[in-house]
């Protein structure tokens, strides 16, 4: 199997949000948050790049800057199930053979990383890749909003293959904590049969759509980058992000 030889990327994105309303229009510095981010995946240099909108105004922001974007359904319950209705939508003939998932709140991810999170792919049992880092603040291996990924990593390895994934601080005993970064590389078959499977007792339970597909019995890999891009969720959260970005307001 071996490396996907034609990924894409697809952003998806929809306005409703409660705790910041429309922030995928939110302006940073003349732009909308979404078209940061879809700069950000064009940078990476991955592959064709692809938002994936349950909302016209968000498609036309994207075709305003020369991007492509599809509407799907509105009403998806998690984003793997938009992306999906995306590419069997938009490449019927199954040519990539692989998809990376961005968050659309994510303006200030570095390509970088994107292309760092299609890594753990190159090894043929892994179905989905994704990201984190090494917890340096003492706060957030307590924090429940921090998700922590269990990795076995072999010492001096990179990437090593996720064991689970929690909002508890795990595993216990002396060692590295990781904060995982909600950033996914799926290979096409992985993406089918995940979006296929039902809701699963522990994703239930912690709220990580992950754990359905651990629990499936898929094997996701992580790739350990050096820092958490900035997640938009609050209007604290994007004054923060626009003084990230500052230095850019003339790209």
């Amino acid at each position: 199997m071996g490396a996907p030889a034609n990924p894409i990327v697809v952003i998806p994105s929809r306005l409703a949000a409660t705790r910041l309303p429309s922030k995928p229009l939110a302006d940073i510095h003349g732009e909308p948050m979404i078209v940061h981010v879809w700069r950000r995946a064009i940078e990476a240099d991955i592959g064709p790049v692809l938002v994936a909108c349950g909302d016209q105004p968000i498609a036309r922001a994207i075709e305003a800057v020369g991007g492509t974007a599809i509407l799907t359904l509105a009403d998806h319950p998690t984003g793997s199930d938009r992306i999906f209705e995306a590419i069997q939508r938009v490449d019927a003939q199954q040519r990539h053979d692989a998809i990376i998932n961005i968050q659309g709140d994510l303006p200030t991810i570095e390509p970088a990383a994107i292309r760092r999170a299609f890594a753990p792919l190159v090894e043929d049992g892994v179905d989905i890749a994704t990201i984190a880092t090494e917890i340096k603040d003492e706060t957030e291996r307590h924090d429940p909003n921090v998700v922590k990924a269990v990795i076995a990593l072999k010492p001096g390895a990179t990437i090593g293959r996720a064991l689970y994934f929690t909002r508890l601080t795990a595993p216990g005993g002396p060692g590295p904590h990781y904060h995982h970064i909600g950033l996914y590389a799926y290979r096409r078959a992985a993406l089918a049969r995940f979006v296929g499977l039902p809701q699963a007792p522990l994703e239930k339970r912690e709220r990580l759509e992950q754990l359905r597909a651990l629990e499936d019995g898929m094997r996701i890999d992580v790739a350990l980058v050096d820092t958490v891009p900035l997640g938009v969720d609050t209007p604290a959260d994007l004054a923060r992000a626009r003084e990230l970005l500052a230095p850019q307001r003339a790209r």
